[in-house]
């Protein structure tokens, strides 16, 4: 049996129509017919699936992204100088989220912004690298982007 038509028949398709239904039970609700090839139903449950995989690595929702790295060290104190600069950060860049990270066996990060585009992130990490000149731009899992700013 080949690997890739067996793993294809353990994964659940979640159709595109399904993802639509209201549970609410309006009795006034309308109807929607759903005309498209089959193919898309298999890359909308791939996307979901993609997406449930970042959920469970990082413990939260999330997409991916870029955010620029401004400290990574394993020292002894460095538990305590990752505070530090976070919140040297803070007090330089208030618009502007950070997040200190842990990563075993022992080093700590300080990561800053949610951008989607490496892009987006250039334009702020020549602003940051002027102030913290050991940065520099990291893929990472980043917070979804909210819906009511630009």
């Amino acid at each position: 049996m080949d690997f890739s038509s067996g793993f294809g028949r353990a994964q659940t398709v979640i159709k595109s129509s399904e993802l639509f239904k209201s549970t609410e039970g309006k009795p006034n609700a309308g109807h929607l017919n759903i005309i498209q090839d089959p193919a898309i139903d298999t890359l909308i449950s791939r996307y979901i699936l993609s997406n449930n995989n970042l959920k469970e690595k990082n413990g939260y929702y999330g997409m991916e992204g870029f955010r620029i790295q401004i400290y990574r060290s394993s020292v002894r104190n460095a538990r305590d100088e990752s505070n530090k600069v976070k919140q040297d950060f803070i007090d330089k860049f208030q618009n502007i989220s950070s997040y200190r990270l842990y990563d075993s066996p022992g080093w700590y990060m300080v990561r800053v912004g949610d951008f989607r585009t490496k892009t987006e992130a250039t334009r702020l990490f020549l602003m940051i690298s002027k102030v913290f000149p050991n940065s520099y731009l990291v893929p990472d899992i980043i917070n979804f982007p909210d819906p009511n700013t630009k």
